[in-house]
C-alpha cells in the first residue's frame, strides 16, 4: 500500500495545469473511518494548498502526473521505495528499491498507520450510523446515516467543534442563570455555508435539550438564502441566517456565544471587538488570513526600520506568512486577557486537515477587571505594527 509520494521537478506545463506555479507536490496516506485517504500538499514558493483524495483518486493522480507533468515522483510502500524518472526527452524510468521491514521507517509507518484504522472508532457527540437531517441535507450522511467518505473530515472537525462547545456550557450557563435565566444565545459571524452552525444548534437542542437561540451572519447573500431554505425544510425553530458585514453588525440582544471560524484577516478582530463590547461570555474563533499584519510586517523590513533579530523571520515570504500568523493571534490573545477574559489557545483539529487549526477560546471573568491600557502592546510597538484588535 502507497503510504507516502512526493512529487517534483515541474515540467514547463505544470503552472497552466494546476493555475499556479507550483514546485512540489506531497500525497500522505491518513485514516478515516470509512477507508483510506490521502492528504495532498500542494507548495509554491510562498504559499502551501491542501487537498483530500480518496485511494483511487491518489491513483489516478499519480498516474496522470509522475513522470509526465513532474521529471521525479518518489513513492514509498510499507516494503519498497518506487522512483519514477524523466528525461529530456520525455523517455520515464522506474527504480524499485526493497526496504528492510525490521525497524524502518516505511515498516513503522504502515504498522502505525494500519493499527489506526483498525482502531479508528470513536464515540463522536453526533455518532455515525445514526441520520441527521442537516448532514444528510449537506452532503456529509447518507439516508442511512452512513458518513460519506470524502466528507469524513468534515463531520471529524463537526464533533471537535461541538467538543469545545460542550467543554464552556456549564460556565455559560452558570452566568446565565445569574443573570436571571434565557435561552443560550449564539452569533455565528462568518457562518459560510453553516456546517457548524446547524451543528451547535442540533446538538443544542435535539442532544443536550437546552434552549437556545442562534443567528449566522455572513457577507454571500447566496449562501445566507440557501442555509434560510435549509432552516425552513427542515422547520428549525430559533435558528436565522442574515446577510451583513462584521464590522456593522448590530444584534438585538447580546450573544452569549461568540463563534467565528476562519472569518478572514481583520473579520476575526471585529468579531472579537463585538463579542468583548456587547459581553458575551465565552468566545470561540478560528481564526484565518493575517494578511493585515503581514503586509505590515513586509513594509516594517524593507523600511530596515526594525531589529537585525527579526530579520531571518521577515526574510522569506513563508516565514514571514507564519510568524505574522502567530503574531496576530498571540496579540489578539494578550487583549482578550486584558479585557477579563480567561485565554486558552488549542489546537482545532490535526495540521494534517487543515493548515487553520489555532483555536481561540476565551471565558468571560465574573469579577475582575482590566488593568491595563488595552490598546498597547510590547510586542507590536517592537515590530512597529498596529493590528485591527489595537485600534479604538
Amino acid at each position: 500500500m502507497l503510504l507516502s509520494a512526493t512529487l517534483s521537478k515541474p515540467t514547463a506545463e505544470a503552472e497552466k495545469v494546476f493555475n499556479r506555479p507550483v514546485i512540489k507536490i506531497k500525497l500522505t496516506a491518513s485514516a478515516s473511518a470509512s477507508g483510506y485517504s490521502y492528504y495532498m500538499e500542494q507548495f509554491t514558493e510562498k504559499q502551501v494548498f491542501h487537498q483530500h483524495l480518496t485511494e483511487d483518486e491518489a491513483s489516478e493522480f499519480l498516474e496522470k502526473h509522475a513522470g509526465k507533468t513532474f521529471k521525479n515522483c518518489v513513492e514509498r510502500t510499507e516494503d519498497k521505495e518506487i522512483t519514477i524518472l524523466a528525461n529530456k526527452k520525455g523517455k520515464i524510468t522506474k527504480l524499485e528499491r526493497k526496504l528492510a521491514i525490521k525497524n524502518t521507517q516505511g515498516a513503522a509507518a504502515g504498522a502505525t498507520f494500519k493499527a489506526s484504522k483498525l482502531s479508528h472508532k470513536k464515540n463522536y457527540l453526533i455518532e455515525e450510523g445514526v441520520p441527521v437531517p442537516f448532514l444528510v441535507l449537506l452532503g456529509v450522511m447518507t439516508d442511512e446515516g452512513k458518513v460519506i467518505s470524502s466528507r469524513y473530515d468534515k463531520f471529524r472537525q463537526i464533533n471537535r467543534f461541538l467538543e469545545f462547545i460542550d467543554d464552556i456550557l456549564p460556565e455559560v450557563q452558570d452566568q446565565i442563570t445569574a443573570e436571571g435565566g434565557h435561552p443560550v444565545r449564539i452569533a455565528d459571524f462568518g457562518c459560510g455555508k453553516s456546517y457548524l452552525t446547524f451543528a451547535v444548534h442540533y446538538f443544542l437542542t435535539e442532544i443536550k435539550k437546552i434552549p437556545c437561540e442562534i443567528e449566522g451572519l455572513d457577507l454571500k447573500k447566496d449562501v445566507i438564502d440557501y442555509c434560510n431554505q435549509i432552516v425552513e425544510k427542515l422547520g428549525l425553530k430559533n435558528l436565522a441566517f442574515n446577510t451583513g458585514d462584521i464590522s456593522e453588525y448590530s444584534g438585538k440582544s447580546n450573544p452569549d456565544i461568540v463563534i467565528t471560524l476562519h472569518a478572514c484577516d481583520t473579520a476575526t478582530d471585529y468579531a472579537l471587538k463585538y463579542a468583548v463590547s456587547h459581553e458575551a461570555k465565552a468566545i470561540l474563533s478560528v481564526p484565518c488570513c493575517q494578511h493585515q499584519v503581514n503586509k505590515q510586517l513586509e513594509k516594517a523590513e524593507k523600511s530596515e526600520n526594525l531589529a537585525e533579530e527579526f530579520a531571518p523571520l521577515l526574510k522569506w515570504g513563508i516565514i514571514r506568512e507564519k510568524f505574522a500568523s502567530l503574531v496576530t493571534d498571540a496579540i489578539r490573545g494578550e487583549w482578550l486577557e486584558k479585557e477579563n477574559y480567561r485565554v486558552q489557545m488549542l489546537e482545532f483539529i490535526d495540521i494534517e486537515h487543515t493548515p487553520k487549526n489555532i483555536l481561540i477560546r476565551a471565558i468571560r471573568k465574573q469579577k475582575e477587571k482590566a488593568k491595563e491600557d488595552i490598546n498597547q502592546n510590547k510586542l507590536a510597538e517592537v515590530l512597529k505594527i498596529q493590528p485591527e484588535i489595537l485600534k479604538n
